[in-house]
């Protein structure tokens, strides 16, 4: 299996990436405000990259449950400088999380490589054109409505093999607008549009979506679920999120995003060289 992200490639198998995220928001749920000026986030994503970041995921708009909306204009005029200063400085992949075309056209001139899109269950092909055009890498996620809408009272009959059947279809949807499989890592969208018990379902259903034949990304960093289960505020959650992580990753998934990337990264390397003992 290979991932490709215009001139990166990941070939398998190989270690699990981090993929550290840099919000250039004033209202994201973990970090909002820390990093809104370019020269701070700059600075936080060269510390992430000395800490084992191989992915430096930038965002400008805030996907938190109830975040309002910015204009494609504001987006951009929070990333676009992070961007450009990153892209001559760093080794790590850029990937923007974002949700407009036009923002990924423009990260994508840029120098980022990835698009990480929230909305992939959109129903245009925009975005997918988009990608295609610069052979981009792509992470498909699965979520259920907007985040102004996605916690009020998420339903599934099945939410593994829900969102199971829903990779299917966008797999075959991307490559009608010709981004191959091989530029497409699934994210099964941990918290997003889903309750508690969804979300441990899908964490111990991961190894259902190895059928499929690409990357699995998880993201579970500080989210608001292992509070519930577990107690914990904001600042407290990182021992959940290292334990989603590194059971994740022992059921096979290659990418984990993470605030804390140092810590994660050591876990999840004992735990690959644990599990390298019983191969």
């Amino acid at each position: 299996m290979v991932f490709h992200a215009r001139k990166f490639e990941f070939e398998y198998p190989r270690p699990a990436a981090v993929m550290g995220v840099v919000n250039v928001t004033p209202d994201s749920f973990s970090d909002g405000g820390r990093f809104s000026s370019a020269d701070a986030a700059v600075a936080y994503a060269l510390e992430l990259e000395t800490q084992g970041a191989e992915i430096l995921d930038i965002g400008g708009e805030s996907t938190r449950p109830n975040a309002e909306p910015v204009s494609e204009e504001e987006e951009l005029r929070r990333v676009l400088p992070v961007i450009e200063k990153l892209a001559g400085k760093t080794k790590a992949i850029l990937s923007i999380d974002t949700m407009k075309p036009g923002v990924a056209r423009v990260a994508l001139a840029a120098g980022v490589s990835i698009v990480n899109d929230v909305a992939a269950r959109r129903n245009d092909a925009a975005m997918w054109e988009v990608v295609a055009e610069f052979h981009a890498g792509y992470i498909c996620m699965h979520a259920l409505g907007t985040p102004q809408t996605m916690q009020k009272n998420p339903v599934y009959a099945d939410v593994v093999h829900e969102v199971g059947g829903f990779f299917l279809e966008r797999l075959e949807r991307l490559a009608a607008c010709g981004v191959a499989a091989d530029q497409v890592v699934l994210d099964p969208g941990i918290g997003f549009g889903k309750s508690t018990e969804h979300n441990l379902q899908l964490l111990a259903g991961l190894k259902k979506f190895a059928k499929l034949g690409r990357p699995l990304l998880v993201g579970v960093s500080r989210k608001s679920f292992i509070e519930k289960l577990s107690g914990g505020k904001l600042n407290e959650r990182l021992p959940g999120s290292l334990a989603c992580a590194t059971l994740a990753v022992a059921d096979g998934v290659q990418f984990i995003r993470t605030h804390d990337v140092l810590e994660t990264v050591q876990a999840i390397r004992m735990a690959e060289a644990i599990r390298k003992q019983n191969v």
